[in-house]
C-alpha cells in the first residue's frame, strides 16, 4: 500500500458524512465547537464557513486560525466576522493592507490601532475620511489581550 500523501493525517470521516453531522447539529452545539479547546481539525472548514453569522463571528476571535481561514473570514460579508479579523495580531501584510483600504470605516477603526500597521498605513489613515477611524489612529498601536474559558480556546478579546 502506498504511502499517505500527508503521514501526518489522521483518520477523519469522509467530509460527506462530516456535512450531514454538521448540518444535524444545533446552534447552540456549532457554537460550543467554535469555542471548543479540543476542535477537531475535521470541523474547522465547516465553521469557517457556517451559515449563522453568530458561530462565524465566535470562530473568527480563536488564535489559532490558520491564514486561510483568516482571509475566508476577511472576505465573509458579515460586518462582526470582519471586525474581530482586523485586530488580530497575525495578520499578513496583504491583509493589514486590505483592511487599511477597505470601503467600510468599521473596518478600517478597527485595523487603526493594529500593531501590525506600518507607518505608511498609519499616516494613511491619519487622513481618513472617517473622524473616529483618524481619532482611533491618534490613539497608537494597541495590543489585544486573550482570554480562555475553561473549556474553550483561547480568544482575541
Amino acid at each position: 500500500m502506498p504511502a499517505h500523501p500527508n503521514p501526518g493525517a489522521y483518520n477523519a470521516p469522509a467530509m460527506t458524512d462530516l456535512k450531514q453531522q454538521y448540518k444535524a447539529m444545533t446552534f447552540e452545539e456549532r457554537m460550543d465547537l467554535a469555542l471548543s479547546v479540543d476542535l477537531e481539525v475535521h470541523w474547522r472548514p465547516l465553521l469557517v464557513r457556517d451559515q449563522h453569522a453568530q458561530v462565524k463571528a465566535y470562530f473568527s476571535r480563536r488564535m489559532d486560525l490558520t491564514p486561510e481561514e483568516v482571509a475566508l473570514l476577511l472576505a465573509d460579508p458579515n460586518q462582526t466576522v470582519r471586525l474581530n479579523c482586523a485586530k488580530r495580531p497575525d495578520l499578513t501584510p496583504e491583509q493589514v493592507e486590505a483592511c487599511v483600504n477597505d470601503r467600510d470605516p468599521n473596518l478600517r477603526y478597527f485595523v487603526a490601532r493594529n500593531p501590525l500597521l506600518t507607518e505608511a498605513q498609519r499616516e494613511q489613515l491619519m487622513d481618513d475620511e472617517d473622524e473616529l477611524v483618524r481619532i482611533a489612529v491618534r490613539k497608537g498601536p494597541k495590543k489585544r489581550g486573550t482570554r480562555a474559558r475553561p473549556g474553550q480556546a483561547e480568544m482575541i478579546r
